[in-house]
C-alpha cells in the first residue's frame, strides 16, 4: 500500500495505520540520511562537491585511506562538520521527539552521524554509525578527553600520541555491537516499525525492515522514493519525513492540535 503526498494536497493516511499507531505499546524508529537532507545535510555521496568533487567516499571514509594521507580525510570531515554545524532539526525530527511522548515505549536508532536528533530533542538516540561531533584515538580506539587533542592536522590524542580521527564507523569497520544488538531487539519485538528517510540498501541496518515484519509489527516506510520499496506487507507513505510526519500525528492524536 502506497501513499502519495503531493506538496499541495492535503496527507492522506490509512485509518488502520492512524488505529494501530494509536494503539501501538512500543515503536522502533529507524532513520537515514533522508531526514537530515530535509535540514541541508547532503547525503553522504551527494557531499562530494567542490573541492572534494574528484574523491569518492570510498577513498576517503576507510581506515586504509587515513593511514595513506590522514590529513586529507581530516580535513574532509573538518568540512563536513562545518555543514553539520549549519544545519538545524526539521520538522520531522520535532515529530519523533513528539511521538516518543505519545507512545509508552519508543526506539530510535539513526543510520546517520549529525547529532540532529539530540539536538532536536530526542533522548537515547542509538547512533548506529557513530557521530562526527566527536574524535577518538585512531591506534587505541579510546574516545577524545576534553582538551586532549594537540594543535596539529590532524591533532594527536596527548595521553597516547596516536592520530585522533572522527567518531564514526568507516567502510569495512564493524556497527557498535550494544548499538547494534539493541536495534535487532527492538525491531523483533516492537508492534509498530517506522522507517524515516533510508533506502533500504546498506546492511545490516536494512534487515531490521524485515526482522520487524517477520515479528508480526506493522512496518511504515517515509521516503520520497517509494519505488526502491515493496508494498507487500508494508505501508509506504511516499513523501518528506517534514511533511508526512507531523501530518500523521496530527490525524492520529488531533487532541494535540489544541494542546499548548
Amino acid at each position: 500500500m502506497t501513499v502519495e503526498s503531493p506538496k499541495e494536497a492535503p496527507v492522506k493516511f490509512p485509518s488502520p495505520l492512524v488505529r494501530e499507531l494509536r494503539g501501538a505499546r512500543h515503536v522502533a524508529v529507524l532513520t537515514g540520511a533522508g531526514i537530515s537532507a530535509e535540514s541541508g545535510i547532503p547525503t553522504f555521496r551527494d557531499a562530494m562537491t567542490g573541492l572534494w568533487a574528484k574523491f569518492r567516499p570510498e577513498d576517503l571514509a576507510t581506515p586504509e585511506a587515513f593511514r595513506r594521507d590522514p590529513r586529507r580525510v581530516w580535513e574532509w570531515y573538518e568540512w563536513r562538520r562545518e555543514l553539520v554545524a549549519r544545519a538545524r532539526p526539521n520538522p520531522g525530527h520535532l515529530a519523533l521527539v513528539e511521538l516518543a511522548r505519545r507512545v509508552p515505549r519508543m526506539d530510535l536508532f539513526t543510520q546517520n552521524v549529525d547529532g540532529l536528533h539530540q539536538r532536536a530533542g530526542s533522548r537515547d538516540v542509538l547512533e548506529l554509525h557513530g557521530n562526527i561531533t566527536r574524535d577518538r584515538c585512531f591506534d587505541n580506539d579510546h574516545p577524545a578527553d576534553p582538551g586532549s587533542r594537540s594543535e596539529e592536522t590532524p591533532p594527536r590524542c596527548r595521553r597516547c600520541g596516536s592520530f585522533m580521527r572522527p567518531d564514526v564507523v568507516w567502510f569495512g569497520e564493524r556497527l557498535p555491537e550494544r548499538e547494534l544488538e539493541a536495534a535487532w531487539e527492538s525491531a523483533a519485538r516492537c508492534d509498530l516499525f517506522l522507517s524515516v528517510g533510508t533506502s533500504g540498501a546498506v546492511q545490516p541496518v536494512a534487515s531490521l525492515v524485515d526482522l520487524a515484519r517477520h515479528g508480526g509489527a506493522t512496518v511504515v516506510i517515509v521516503n520520497p522514493d517509494a519505488s526502491v520499496f515493496s508494498a507487500r506487507d508494508r505501508i509506504v507513505l511516499q513523501g518528506p519525513s517534514g511533511r508526512i510526519l507531523p501530518a500523521l500525528l496530527a490525524e492520529t492524536w488531533p487532541e494535540r492540535r489544541s494542546s499548548p
